[in-house]
């Protein structure tokens, strides 16, 4: 096998996996998948609504929603436990772009939390302010 074709196997299987988890959550009846508009006005009226941010730390610092909980998306499934004073709330998740938030949605799935909001596009269609 060469190694231009390991490459391009290992490259279909990653878009394959990014798909995956997207095409999961589009079908899950726990998760809502929300624009930057949509979660904006989710954020204003549910005062109960916990807000996850799985960037990294120096994006959080940044500038993040204002109230956000950050938790990398690498580490959520070791730091289950400490979300579980969440459990039965409605969580928002979001990162960047939204590339990093399915995984960070199918762990929150596979431990049985919901509902859950998945902001779609992430920050970059999010239109509230942010704070640093």
């Amino acid at each position: 096998m060469t190694t231009n074709t390991i490459i391009t196997i290992v490259s279909i299987l990653i878009i394959a996996y990014i798909l995956f988890s997207k095409i999961m959550i589009k079908l899950n009846k726990n998760v809502k998948n929300v624009s930057g508009e949509e979660a904006v006005k989710l954020i204003s009226e549910n005062k109960d609504l916990i807000i996850l941010d799985v960037r990294s730390q120096g994006e959080y610092q940044s500038g993040h929603i204002k109230g956000s909980t950050l938790m990398p998306v690498g580490d959520i499934a070791s730091r289950i436990t400490e979300l579980e004073k969440f459990r039965g709330k409605p969580i928002l998740v979001h990162c960047a772009s939204g590339g990093r938030s399915p995984k960070a949605v199918n762990v929150l799935l596979k431990n049985k939390f919901s509902p859950i909001y998945h902001m779609n596009h992430g920050l970059i269609g999010f239109n509230g302010s942010l704070k640093k």
